[in-house]
């Protein structure tokens, strides 16, 4: 914890040891981070990375410096680059009506457990989430997707909202996604650089859950997963309908997921020259 003009900010690494216990069922009710309620967190934790935090280089990919967006607009530009079209997400896949949000908001998750669409902060340069359907086929309901890629101003900023997505889940078990969705028993499991086989991302995490929906019933499987890659995160999300087993939500999420990385590392690594041959030179 460190003080900043007499207020205590609680560590995001805080945060993601909290919430790590009470995944293991051992803390849930009634945590507290640093004797600062969880909805307090949220704003001095983006506070924090705001006011303090300069560019960092990421673990995970040695990034090209000209090659990082600096501004919205080229942010936009990259997020497009990025994101995946229906086609990523295997035979029948198809756009969802709207297919892309609104660039100038982003969700937010409110004091009462409900999502609700507020102004970008000062620290997102730009985000873009896409929604994705498989229809209805014989035993088979709807599954819904989306994508979601945000690109922060750096890697500290990027790396609070990992965490930030851990403190929604200790603080909202139960969250409503609208006014006939809702999404109960979260669970979050974070893993670092090297952790769990993470090879690939500065940070992932994988949120479990069941999901209801008021043309689908349930509950059904639902998963959202998350990596952050220095500035940016990039994020899946698949809601179960009849017929649909988590394993398969995983199936129709992991190239995706993959897809996006690759995508993005090839826009923003920085290019290692070929070493020079010296056969000849005698």
């Amino acid at each position: 914890m460190v003080i900043q003009g007499g207020l205590a900010v609680v560590s995001r690494e805080a945060v993601r040891l909290v919430c790590a216990v009470a995944v293991s069922g051992l803390v849930l009710a009634g945590c507290t981070f640093g004797g600062r309620e969880p909805s307090e967190l949220t704003s001095a934790k983006r506070a924090s990375a705001t006011t303090t935090a300069g560019p960092s280089a990421t673990t995970v990919v040695d990034t090209d410096p000209a090659a990082l967006p600096k501004t919205a607009a080229q942010a936009t530009a990259l997020i497009r680059d990025v994101i995946p079209d229906a086609a990523a997400f295997g035979p029948g896949a198809v756009r969802r009506t709207p297919y892309e949000s609104d660039p100038r908001r982003w969700p937010v998750l409110g004091d009462d457990c409900v999502w609700q669409q507020q102004a970008l902060p000062k620290d997102v340069l730009a985000t873009l989430t896409r929604s994705y359907e498989i229809p209805a086929s014989g035993a088979k309901g709807p599954l819904r997707l989306s994508t979601v890629v945000t690109v922060h101003r750096n890697p500290a900023q990027a790396d609070w909202e990992n965490a930030g997505v851990l403190e929604e889940m200790m603080r909202c078990p139960t969250q409503r996604l609208r006014s006939d969705e809702v999404i109960t028993s979260l669970n979050d499991v974070p893993n670092s650089l090297a952790d769990s086989g993470n090879a690939y991302a500065d940070d992932t995490l994988t949120e479990l859950g069941a999901y209801t929906g008021a043309d689908v019933g349930g509950p059904h499987p639902y998963i959202w997963e998350q990596a952050r890659i220095g500035q940016f995160t990039l994020a899946v999300s698949a809601k179960g309908a009849n017929g649909w087993s988590r394993a398969d939500l995983f199936d129709r999420l992991r190239d995706p997921q993959v897809g996006m990385r690759a995508r993005l590392r090839a826009a923003i690594e920085r290019d290692t020259p070929e070493p020079s041959s010296t056969k000849g030179d005698r």
